[in-house]
């Protein structure tokens, strides 16, 4: 059974499907200043699980398409059906690093990330949890100024997908 951080993770990821849902390629490329695109956040999101699960965790270098989406990049519209691919190859990499974690991994530094400051898995995972978060209240303001209706409400069914489940390890 994952790690319930990992599945914190995973039910973030679900609403952030969720919340998406229905969405138009052509709606994804609008960008509502000062806001970034939604392809983009889908795109950007995927950066930033490669940048955790698959580099700094498994040393992988993968999906150079989402250099376009790294943070302190400039602003694009890039095209969702690209977007949603690349993050879903990105989640299916994550995935099996993330089954396999522990509380003492959780604990410790990832194995490729070799910045000075010991920055704890735990974090990472707490880090990458929150940011779906932003982008999922993001994304359904974008979605309302676009005049979509019959949006997802947030937060979904958390007691049968994500509830607290005490850590066993």
């Amino acid at each position: 059974m994952p790690h319930p951080r990992v599945e914190q993770l995973r039910f973030a990821r679900s609403e952030w499907q969720r919340g998406l849902r229905g969405l138009s390629d052509e709606d994804a490329r609008k960008r509502l200043l000062p806001m970034n695109s939604l392809s983009w956040m889908i795109g950007h999101l995927a950066w930033h699980e490669r940048l955790i699960w698959a580099e700094r965790a498994q040393g992988l270098a993968v999906e150079p398409i989402l250099d376009a989406v790294a943070t302190g990049q400039p602003a694009s519209t890039p095209d969702l059906a690209e977007m949603w691919a690349a993050w879903k190859r990105m989640v299916a990499i994550a995935d099996p690093f993330l089954d396999g974690l522990s509380t003492d991994d959780l604990e410790r530094q990832l194995p490729h990330d070799h910045r000075d400051f010991p920055y704890l898995a735990g974090t990472q995972l707490q880090r990458i949890t929150y940011h779906y978060w932003v982008h999922i209240g993001e994304a359904s303001a974008v979605r309302q100024m676009l005049g979509h209706h019959r949006l997802a409400q947030f937060v979904g069914d958390i007691d049968a997908k994500a509830a607290y489940r005490r850590e066993s390890d």
